[in-house]
């Protein structure tokens, strides 16, 4: 059977013509080549045309467009390997008669006339064409097209290809080794000029944007770190306002429960001392705090402290049910993705002894995200389930378990 490659036998790379043969000795210094029936792959992108020869070829080009669909043309364009001789004009044993007469031996080659005229009604010019043609060695305008595009950068390709008179009709002559390297070595050389700066291109492209998607996802960090800051500041500063108003007004408490027992008792009232003159309040510049967190962040502290005051005669009631809805609330944080934990029946007995029945626990559960249905229970969907929110409502519930002084107000 005819070679249809020829095989470099120092790195195994299949080559399809002599010319790239050629390129591939010029570029490694590799010299032992020899002939191979293994035709070397035509795997064709059917989305952009693109014709790839090896599997890395094939990768790199989906990899850059994301094109994936390619069709095996290798049988359509594999053709044997033919090594030309190449006339020498003005030798040194060869006078001008001689230039003459190897000139005249050079012709055009035969191609595909239909193919050639459906090129040229493309707009291509006739020797490119032609060209495309004969070096394809086929007759399929996709191929020839192909060819065009990858070699449209050759100084050469407007020039009409000549091949000896008797190629055309007899057995073409063979080159040497020397001669075939000789020849393919542009070729290759500018291939993989080409291919280095499409690679070097890439990368740049390439580094850029891991330098913006860096960048952004820094500041977005930064943000978020500094809104959280913010919202503990914020959070914090309520807490002790809180506290010092709880403790405000059990020290007026005890004051009148003083006076009570000295009126009772027959004892004249102390004289008040002078009231100290309070400091003008000073404005203090509020840090900036998200919106939507701190103002559920003091619904929700509203809700709680309205339970508290609602039923301020059973503590140990109201604690338990602090400690009920943060237990809903922690499950659903840590579960999101859990029906169960989403949904609350209504009726349920506990729940209504624990939850349900104290003024303020369903509108907590609310504030929360979860919803009333058509049905008997509260059910937050999937997709309102909020994190952040989530978080919130488990400060407030830890702060109104654990301080003394909370909803005393």
């Amino acid at each position: 059977m005819a070679g249809l490659s020829l095989e470099c036998g120092d790195c195994k790379v299949q080559l399809r013509t002599v010319e790239e043969a050629q390129d591939h000795a010029e570029l490694t210094g590799h010299t032992n080549f020899q002939e191979s029936t293994q035709a070397v792959l035509n795997l064709v992108c059917t989305t952009c045309g693109k014709p790839c020869r090896t599997q890395t070829e094939q990768d790199l080009h989906t990899k850059r467009t994301g094109h994936s669909d390619f069709a095996d043309k290798t049988a359509e364009t594999a053709k044997p390997i033919v090594l030309e001789s190449k006339p020498v004009a003005g030798t040194s044993d060869s006078g001008a008669g001689a230039s003459a007469e190897n000139a005249s031996e050079m012709v055009v080659p035969e191609v595909n006339k239909e193919a050639l005229a459906e090129l040229e009604a493309m707009g291509f010019p006739t020797a490119r064409s032609t060209r495309a043609l004969h070096f394809t060695g086929s007759s399929n305008v996709e191929t020839a097209v192909n060819w065009i595009v990858e070699h449209e950068s050759d100084p050469d390709i407007d020039e009409m290809p000549l091949v000896p008179a008797e190629s055309n009709t007899s057995m073409q002559s063979l080159l040497t080794p020397e001669e075939a390297k000789a020849k393919a070595q542009e070729l290759v050389l500018r291939a993989k000029r080409k291919k280095e700066e499409e690679e070097r291109r890439m990368e740049k492209e390439r580094e850029k944007e891991r330098i913006r998607i860096g960048k952004e996802l820094q500041e977005a960090r930064r943000i978020e770190e500094q809104q959280e800051r913010q919202r503990i500041i914020a959070f914090r500063k309520a807490e002790k306002d809180e506290e010092n108003r709880a403790r405000l007004k059990i020290r007026q408490k005890l004051e009148e429960d003083k006076a009570e027992r000295r009126r009772k008792l027959g004892l004249p009232p102390e004289d008040p001392k002078p009231a100290e003159a309070a400091p003008p309040p000073q404005e203090e510049k509020k840090p900036f705090v998200p919106l939507r967190p701190a103002s559920k962040a003091e619904q929700m502290r509203e809700c709680l402290r309205g339970l508290k005051q609602a039923h301020k005669e059973d503590d140990a009631k109201v604690k338990k049910a602090f400690q009920t809805m943060l237990t809903y609330i922690g499950n659903v944080a840590q579960n999101p993705n859990e029906e169960k934990y989403r949904k609350i029946r209504l009726t349920n007995a506990t729940f209504q002894e624990r939850v349900g029945s104290l003024n303020g626990g369903v509108e907590f559960l609310q504030l929360c995200g979860f919803q009333r249905d058509e049905g008997e229970f509260l059910v937050m969907p999937r997709d309102k389930v909020d994190a952040m929110l989530l978080n919130t409502a488990g400060s407030e519930l830890n702060s109104a378990i654990n301080n003394p002084f909370f909803g005393v107000l």
